[in-house]
């Protein structure tokens, strides 16, 4: 399989004869034939191009809670896919096989924009999520399938470490529904040296979620043993984020494994999420969470009015749900902050992968 080209308008030329992709806040300036340090924008013929799409490393269909969304569409299937390549270095990458990888390989299934959206309808999906790595480096195909699932009344979402320049935001967020943004760390040292990042532009863009869209978002805060786990952070951060977002953003505090460059990093102790939760609760944080651990006090979605639990919730499997079909308090009557739209979906925990490349064919079974 060649690669697919399309091309990219962020960008300019400097005075050296290089090209700057303008992204990201990294910046990188290349020479023909180079490519930015996310591996799939390249400087062809002078210009910056896409070099990856409509071509996936695989398709699958998840609880929308895996993403992790527990405030939009509860209990329903998402349609997930990814691509290769990212534009931050984090050593505790979770899905380094897709996000490092460098090899066309990895991009097995290709799929035009309106056939994934196709595929979301025909599958009972009520969105689809651009996840495993992150939508930003392809953003054009992203928009592309965003546009495409609107059409449909398909819903669009991003899982994003939110390391994106102005324009681009502003023009990426204007086709979405719904994200996920991966706040890594309150520490710019931490961000720098781990991450080969900077903090304050995925600040930026929580605030520009925030203040200038009406895209519903969740924040995630992967919690390292010795790195980003100390109360002290993480009082910080939840301060930072009632002060600046509100008190209704909600908050998943997300358990480490050992993987990529960090393998001599113990896992994660549930007593570090609970911990973690009670701060952002005492801070304000109406809606703190745990993931990746069995937790049911954690994983529930309480009214913030009368303080009962409104959605149980296990891991990805909901229990009783206790809202109306708009996101109200049975009992109370107070609305739920989200996307809330009919009865919750019934998909639990189940993970189904999907071929789209042989979507359609027959013999090839579709539907829930």
């Amino acid at each position: 399989m060649t690669d697919t080209i399309v091309p990219t308008v962020h960008w300019h030329r400097i005075e050296d004869g290089r090209v700057q992709c303008d992204l990201c806040p990294r910046a990188c300036k290349l020479r023909e034939g180079q490519r930015g340090l996310c591996f799939v924008r390249e400087r062809r013929d002078g210009a910056i191009v896409l070099t990856t799409y409509g071509r996936s490393s695989g398709f699958c269909v998840d609880p929308i809670e895996k993403k992790p969304l527990n405030h939009f569409l509860p209990g329903s299937p998402v349609l997930s896919f990814g691509t290769a390549g990212c534009n931050l270095a984090c050593r505790f990458c979770q899905n380094w096989d897709i996000s490092k990888s460098k090899e066309t390989d990895t991009l097995a299934d290709a799929a035009a924009p309106a056939v994934i959206a196709d595929a979301a309808l025909a599958l009972g999906c009520r969105s689809v999520a651009f996840t495993y790595n992150d939508p930003v480096i392809f953003m054009e195909y992203a928009v592309d399938v965003a546009d495409a699932c609107r059409e449909r009344g398909i819903r669009a979402v991003a899982v994003t470490a939110g390391y994106i320049c102005d324009a681009p935001r502003a023009e990426m967020f204007a086709h979405l529904d719904a994200a996920n943004v991966d706040l890594k760390s309150f520490s710019e040292e931490t961000y720098h040296h781990v991450s080969g990042a900077h903090l304050q532009p995925v600040l930026d863009t929580l605030e520009y979620l925030h203040h200038e869209t009406d895209v519903w978002f969740e924040i995630t805060n992967l919690l390292i043993p010795g790195l980003n786990d100390s109360a002290a952070e993480v009082d910080a951060m939840t301060r930072w984020v009632v002060e600046h977002l509100g008190r209704d953003v909600p908050m998943h505090f997300t358990a480490f494994h050992p993987d990529y460059k960090m393998l001599d990093v113990s896992p994660t102790p549930p007593d570090t999420l609970a911990r973690a939760r009670e701060i952002a609760l005492t801070n304000g944080v109406r809606h703190a969470y745990t993931g990746n651990v069995h937790d049911r006090a954690g994983g529930a979605t309480y009214c913030s009015g009368c303080g009962e639990v409104a959605i149980e919730r296990d891991w990805y499997e909901l229990g009783a749900y206790d809202l109306d079909a708009d996101g109200a308090c049975l009992r109370c009557g107070t609305q739920m902050p989200g996307v809330f739209d009919g009865p919750p979906g019934t998909w639990g925990p189940r993970r189904r992968p999907v071929r789209l490349a042989d979507f359609g064919r027959p013999g090839v079974a579709v539907g829930p």
